[in-house]
C-alpha cells in the first residue's frame, strides 16, 4: 500500500514537473527573437524615409531591434549585380521575413527566395511587376503597400497651377517599372487636357543636367514620376529648373523641396508605418494571403514656398 502511494506521488509529480518544462518551452519560443532582412535599392530620401517609418513603428508596437527582434539592413547602392548577391546573403540567414523597398529590390528577393515571406513597400505596381497574381489575396508569399499616387490627380494641380503650359515634359528612367507604369497614365491624361507631351530618359545622375536642360528647352512645365534616378538627381533638377524658368511637379512628394514647385503627394515614412502594421499582423499570426495589398492610407497637398513664389502660383489654385 506505501508503495503504491509512493509510486502515485512520484507520478504527479513528474506530472507536474513535465508540464513546468512544457510551459518553459511555450514560453521560450513566444520570445524568440525574429529575424527580419532588409533590402534597399538604393540611398534615396523617400526610399530611407520609409526604412525609418517602418523601424519606428516596429519599435512603438514593441518589437525593438537587438531585443525581440533581428533587423539585417543592405542597400545595393543601385546596382543590380549588389542586388543579387545581398538577396542570396538574406536568404541564407534563414530570416522569419524580409522587407524589400522599391521594386527590382522586391524582384531580385522573390527570385532568390520565394520561399520566405516577403513584405515591399515604395513599389507603384506589384501586379505588373509580377510580385503578386492577386491584390486581394497574395498568391506568390509576398505582400505590401504600394506607393502609387495619383497621377491623374497631379497632372490637373500641374494645369491648374499652370494654365499657360502648352507642352508638358517628362522625364524618367524607362529601366523603372514604377516610372512606365505613372508615365502612361500622364501621357493620357496629358493628351484628355489638349496639351502635347515632350519626354527624355536618364539612365544615370550623370546625365541629369544634360537631358534635363535639353527637356526645358522644349517643355512649359515637367512632370516626374516617383523615379529612383531622378530622385537622386533631383538637386541638380531644381537647378536647372530655376535658371531655364521651367517648372517642375514631382510625384514624390519627398522631392518638393528640391525641384518641385507644388504635388499631392504621400509620405514615405507614413508608408513604411503602413508596412510595419502589416507585419505585425503576421507576427500575431495572420499568413501572408490573408493580408491583401495596401494602397497609401493618405495623401496631402505639399509645396515649396520659395517656388511657388518663383512660379507666380497663387495657393488658391491648390483647393
Amino acid at each position: 500500500m506505501k508503495l503504491k502511494k509512493l509510486l502515485t506521488a512520484a507520478t504527479v509529480v513528474a506530472s507536474v514537473a513535465l508540464l513546468a518544462a512544457c510551459g518553459s518551452k511555450k514560453s521560450a519560443g513566444d520570445n524568440k527573437q525574429v529575424k527580419i532582412g532588409i533590402l534597399q535599392l538604393i540611398n534615396q530620401s523617400a526610399l530611407d524615409d520609409a526604412r525609418k517609418g517602418f523601424e519606428q513603428e516596429l519599435a512603438a508596437k514593441g518589437y525593438k531591434d537587438g531585443k525581440n527582434i533581428k533587423i539585417d539592413y543592405v542597400n545595393a547602392q543601385g546596382d543590380q549585380a549588389n542586388l543579387k548577391t545581398m538577396s542570396d546573403r538574406l536568404k541564407k540567414d534563414k530570416n522569419d521575413l524580409n522587407l524589400a523597398i522599391a521594386t527590382p529590390a522586391a524582384q531580385a528577393l522573390q527570385k532568390d527566395d520565394p520561399d520566405t515571406p516577403m513584405f515591399f513597400t515604395a513599389i507603384t505596381d506589384p501586379k505588373s511587376a509580377g510580385l503578386v497574381g492577386n491584390l486581394k489575396s497574395p498568391d506568390k508569399n509576398a505582400t505590401g503597400v504600394t506607393d502609387m499616387v495619383d497621377v491623374k490627380g497631379q497632372i490637373d494641380l500641374l494645369h491648374k497651377m499652370f494654365p499657360k503650359a502648352k507642352t508638358v515634359g517628362l522625364l524618367y528612367n524607362a529601366a523603372e517599372p514604377n516610372s512606365i507604369v505613372q508615365i502612361k497614365l500622364a501621357r493620357k491624361e496629358i493628351k484628355k487636357l489638349g496639351l502635347k507631351v515632350t519626354e527624355k530618359t536618364i539612365a544615370s545622375t550623370n546625365d541629369a543636367e544634360q537631358t534635363t536642360t535639353a527637356l526645358a528647352d522644349k517643355a512649359d512645365a515637367i512632370y516626374i514620376p516617383t523615379d529612383n534616378t531622378a530622385a537622386a538627381a533631383m538637386n541638380t533638377i531644381g537647378k536647372v529648373s530655376e535658371a531655364k524658368k521651367v517648372p517642375v511637379v514631382n510625384a514624390d512628394a519627398t522631392m518638393i523641396k528640391l525641384a518641385g514647385v507644388a504635388t499631392r503627394g504621400i509620405s514615405y515614412k507614413q508608408l513604411g508605418k503602413q508596412t510595419a502594421d502589416m507585419v505585425v499582423k503576421f507576427l500575431k499570426g495572420k499568413k501572408v494571403n490573408q493580408l491583401a495589398v495596401e494602397n497609401p492610407a493618405k495623401t496631402s497637398i505639399v509645396t515649396d514656398a520659395k517656388r511657388m513664389k518663383l512660379f507666380n502660383v497663387d495657393k488658391s489654385v491648390l483647393k
